[in-house]
């Protein structure tokens, strides 16, 4: 594969996940010849994620650090990933190995016939809250957006850049950007990927139930009226 990989990778304290982490997607870019970058967005971290991700830089300088003066959350780290990245496709994925740099592969084959090529967890290896409070919002985010998104939830996604330069992203968004990038004509693909109990410590970016229900709630509405308000027009000629 001639083209470039970004991996964009939001940190925050995940100081027990980094090495494995980046061990386990240099095996992947080594043995299939990817040309790539890493982008590990340090999301305002207070253990010592950024100090080995300094570390692994002087090892390795296809990694980029980016460093947030205060914890602003996913969707801003991811934003800022995109803005940083020079490959020809993205690839968003957490930091807390659940999942899993081998279904790369997998999933590259696809990109060159889709825009957005989708992870999907089959096999979850959350609790049985997370399990059933993530269908259910699935299924209410379908049918609200009208679309078919397995797991929206799912960071593993892969990206061609020349889409996610076309939006701009708010909080929360990150969620639903297969959904955006289909109103800016995006073609998505989805694919079953592998998925891991979390090895250390808990989520970093997890709220209560009621709470993110509530959030989930509200930036749904936000992008049901992205939807109805999305400008869509063919020009037939310019005199």
């Amino acid at each position: 594969m001639d083209k470039k990989l970004s991996f964009v990778i939001p940190v925050y304290n995940e100081e027990e996940s980094l090495i494995p982490l980046y061990n386990k997607i240099k095996e992947v870019v080594t043995e299939n010849s990817y040309i790539y970058e890493i982008i590990a967005v340090d999301d305002g971290s207070s253990d010592k994620s950024l100090e080995i991700l300094k570390d692994l830089r002087k090892e390795d300088s296809n990694i980029k650090i980016v460093v947030f003066e205060e914890n602003r959350g996913q969707s801003a780290a991811f934003d800022a990933g995109f803005k940083h990245a020079t490959g020809d496709f993205v690839i968003t994925m957490d930091a807390d190995l659940q999942n899993d740099p081998c279904d790369i592969p997998k999933m590259v084959q696809y990109i060159n016939d889709f825009d957005v090529v989708c992870g999907y967890r089959a096999k979850r290896q959350d609790n049985f809250i997370r399990k059933i409070s993530s269908k259910i919002g699935n299924a209410i985010r379908n049918f609200l957006t009208n679309d078919n998104i397995i797991d929206t939830g799912c960071s593993l996604k892969i990206f061609k850049k020349k889409f996610l330069d076309k939006i701009k992203m708010f909080k929360g968004m990150h969620r639903f950007l297969p959904t955006l990038l289909k109103l800016e004509g995006a073609k998505v693909y989805q694919i079953e990927v592998s998925h891991h109990p979390r090895k250390f410590g808990e989520s970093k970016y997890g709220l209560g139930i009621k709470k993110r229900a509530f959030v989930a709630f509200i930036d749904l509405l936000a992008v049901r009226w992205m939807q109805k308000r999305h400008i869509k027009y063919r020009i037939k000629e310019v005199l």
